[in-house]
């Protein structure tokens, strides 16, 4: 292992991350069985020798009997690695994992990271070009310009599958994606405005093409040495000569006066207040410059009121993000297996993103954001990363513009067909999930950590912090809790908030307040004081009660029943409704909601028919459209059984409520869950299986949901905890940082209430 010494706490978590367990961030998993010898006879010899013979006598049988029509190849050289520079093919390693990762995730496509060691241009292609029998595409990152330009030509030329070379077109796309919004918003036509562009390298370049070919005719680029004009020789290749303009402008600030649009792909501070005060009315500036854009936002905002601003950072609205394009471009390309990513599926990709963001926003997307929808407008051009829909209008736009332009070698003709099957790739949770932590670092809270003292909880307060979730409230002795900070390499210990409930000045006003509640309960005031002086649980809760933060995360140090029972003996839950847990099971492709797996023991038919509503609401806010099964091992009477009644009770009752989901009842979890088995009761309501499992009692709940989280290759968030007065979350005592900032968000956002 490479010595490190990282300056921040931000680099030490990131280096864990990448180190922990599994050394990176992918993995290889056999999508076939592998247990048996039959298995393996299948899968290698002798029955490989099978689609071998059929391959060989049809190369397009590939995509029907290996992996190719789903693999994507992310390549680079490392010599242009994000913003630091030319660090060579083996430091690019983790960037393109990541790429692979995100593939995976947004798009649901495999991904191989391939690092060339080689800055020869000709050696680069003639590997690339070799690789063709074995991927579906391949995906150009990090390269250099202009090598870049002359690597994706030459490799467009030969080979005969998609080749993208992602820094160049996923930022044009979205750009213009957002261009196209802003003219809307504006009422411009596209032939009719002036847009200056300050950066030539290989974005630049390829943002202009691609804005051009939408119809902006008047263009002018600039460079380090001011504007590219016909007839300039200094510092020109053949790429900017493409771009040269006919004007006398010579500079950016000149060439700004009266503009219409600014695009910027160059440096910090590039653009000045009184650059932008001299340009057209409504000026559209998209300032990409990153970590820091060309003029941030708050300096347009000083000089005019009309502009529309996008930047590449995701802290500002309309945030130019590659993330909208290039998995779901390479999605739609790879489903009608095209040939190559020509211009007509860039502006395809591109008004599909301008469009996506004019629609309403889901109710399930709003709701991640506390229900304040985002609608179309000057602060939503470019639509959220985490939009469920990406995956389904993407794709479809790009297979659409490939079956036109003729590069299409399997096009479909279903498209309800096909779009049914883009939304069935991905667990819509997941991308709600991601839209919730946007909506924390959007509203801040204060979240109480009232286990300050355990190494864990600070690790998740630093982490709650860093990631501008909002401010931490650690409860705790100060010097302890400081000299953690610093062992786990916190440099501005002092600035984290600090209560010691030993000595706080707020215990007066907590003990009058919580005694007035206990007295009647059988508490004298010195039990009271003594509480809230020695139970971080309660002093932690009473915080929250006075308002002094807005929401409280403990568990770690002691089981959830005692917790709870600390927890509510300062907080109600919402009236009329009783507090419950939930677990969630979050698979690839689906989210199962497991309750009630901490609270009620032997919950009746009403606490039953109330958790299967307020969970089949839970679910639907995280994107799942709920079918709710009262689970038992009993299906429909058999065999009977004692505890049956509730579970039968609770739909009648349901019956009577005339909810507005599917449900059904009792029967076992194989015959809620498995196709086959529920066709034996085919008068069942259930029309597929069930998401929303309500267990009978507390036992079976809770055993079967730590069962799910041992064994299970999903991932299991929870017990949450719902209708709390206040939003307080209570994590299991194995949980880590990460699940302690997931649940702290959930509470903080509402998602989960």
């Amino acid at each position: 292992m490479a010595d490190e010494n990282p300056s921040d706490f931000g680099s030490r978590e990131a280096l864990e991350f990448h180190r922990k367990g599994r050394p990176g961030k992918i993995d290889i998993v056999a999508s076939k069985p592998m247990a048996t010898q039959r298995d393996l006879s299948l899968a290698y010899s002798p029955g490989v020798a099978a689609p071998v013979r059929a391959i060989a006598a049809d190369p397009d049988a590939a995509y029907e009997y290996t992996i190719k029509g789903n693999l994507v190849a992310v390549i680079s050289n490392g010599t242009a690695i994000l913003g630091l520079g030319n660090l060579g093919a083996l430091a690019s390693k983790p960037v393109m994992e990541g790429k692979a990762v995100l593939f995976k995730r947004f798009a649901d496509i495999d991904s191989i990271d391939i690092e060339l060691a080689t800055e020869d241009v000709t050696r680069f292609i003639d590997a690339v070009e070799l690789m063709e029998p074995s991927f579906g595409g391949i995906n150009l990152e990090d390269i250099k310009a202009p090598e870049c330009f002359i690597i994706e030509t030459t490799l467009k030329e030969r080979m005969n599958i998609p080749v993208f070379h992602d820094d160049q077109h996923g930022t044009a796309i979205v750009a213009a994606a957002g261009l196209i919004n802003a003219l809307h918003l504006t009422g411009r036509k596209a032939e009719d405005v002036k847009m200056v562009v300050n950066g030539a390298g290989a974005a630049a370049i390829a943002c202009t093409e691609l804005i051009k070919a939408y119809g902006v005719k008047h263009v002018i680029m600039c460079d380090t040495s001011g504007v590219i004009y016909q007839g300039r020789e200094k510092g020109m290749n053949q790429w900017k000569s493409a771009h040269a303009a006919v004007t006398d402008d010579r500079t950016l600030e000149e060439a700004m006066k009266g503009a219409d649009i600014f695009l910027g792909l160059s440096q910090k501070g590039a653009v000045s207040e009184a650059m932008v005060g001299s340009m057209a009315a409504n000026p559209i500036i998209f300032a990409m410059a990153n970590p820091d854009p060309e003029i941030t936002p708050e300096d347009v905002a000083k000089v005019r009121s009309d502009a529309i601003v996008a930047t590449g950072r995701s802290d500002y609205p309309n945030q130019v993000n590659n993330v909208l394009c290039f998995p779901y471009l390479f999605r739609g390309a790879l489903d009608v297996r095209a040939t190559a990513i020509n211009e007509p599926m860039k502006l395809a990709a591109a008004n599909a993103i301008a469009a996506l963001a004019r629609m309403q926003v889901p109710d399930e997307v709003a709701a991640a954001y506390g229900g304040k929808a985002r609608n179309f407008g000057p602060e939503y051009i470019i639509p959220a990363p985490f939009d469920p829909r990406l995956i389904e209008e993407i794709p479809t736009a790009v297979a659409k513009a490939a079956m036109a332009s003729g590069v299409a070698r399997k096009p479909f003709f279903d498209e309800a067909a096909y779009r049914q099957e883009l939304r069935s790739r991905l667990n819509p949770t997941n991308s709600i999930l991601a839209n919730a932590v946007e909506a924390a670092q959007a509203r801040p809270r204060r979240a109480v950590f009232a286990e300050g003292e355990q190494e864990v909880v600070l690790r998740a307060a630093v982490n709650y912090r860093n990631s501008g979730y909002g401010e931490p409230v650690l409860v705790g002795r100060e010097a302890p809790i400081r000299e953690g900070l610093a062992r786990i390499g916190v440099p501005d210990v002092e600035s984290y908030e600090i209560h010691n409930s030993s000595i706080s000045p707020l215990v007066p006003q907590m003990v009058e307040r919580l005694y007035a509640r206990q007295q009647r309960r059988g508490y004298l005031l010195r039990d009271v004081q003594r509480m809230v002086n020695h139970e971080r649980n309660i002093f932690g809760a009473m915080l929250l009660e006075l308002g002094v933060a807005d929401v409280m995360v403990t568990g770690v140090t002691r089981n959830f029943a005692t917790t709870f029972r600390q927890v509510r003996q300062v907080l109600d839950p919402v009236p009329g409704h009783r507090p419950f847990g939930v677990h969630m099971v979050v698979g690839k492709t689906e989210t199962i909601f497991i309750a009630d797996t901490t609270v009620t023991e032997r919950p009746d038919a009403t606490q039953l028919a109330d958790i299967a509503e307020e969970t089949a609401a839970i679910a639907r806010r995280l994107g799942q459209e709920p079918r709710v099964a009262f689970v038992s091992y009993s299906n429909f009477g058999n065999p009977p059984g004692e505890i049956v009644g509730n579970l039968r009770e609770a739909v009648q009752l349901l019956d009577e409520r005339r909810v507005g989901f599917e449900y059904e009842g009792e029967m076992s979890a194989d015959v809620a869950l498995n196709p086959a088995m529920r066709s034996l009761y085919p008068f069942s309501r259930l029309s597929g299986p069930a998401n929303v499992l309500i267990m009978p009692g507390l036992h079976s709940a809770n055993i079967a949901a730590k069962l799910i989280k041992e064994l299970a290759g999903g991932r299991v968030i929870g017990p949450l905890l719902v209708n709390m007065s206040r939003p307080v979350q209570i994590a299991p005592m194995t949980s880590s940082a990460g699940d302690l900032v997931t649940m702290a968000v959930l509470a903080s956002t509402g998602v989960v209430m």
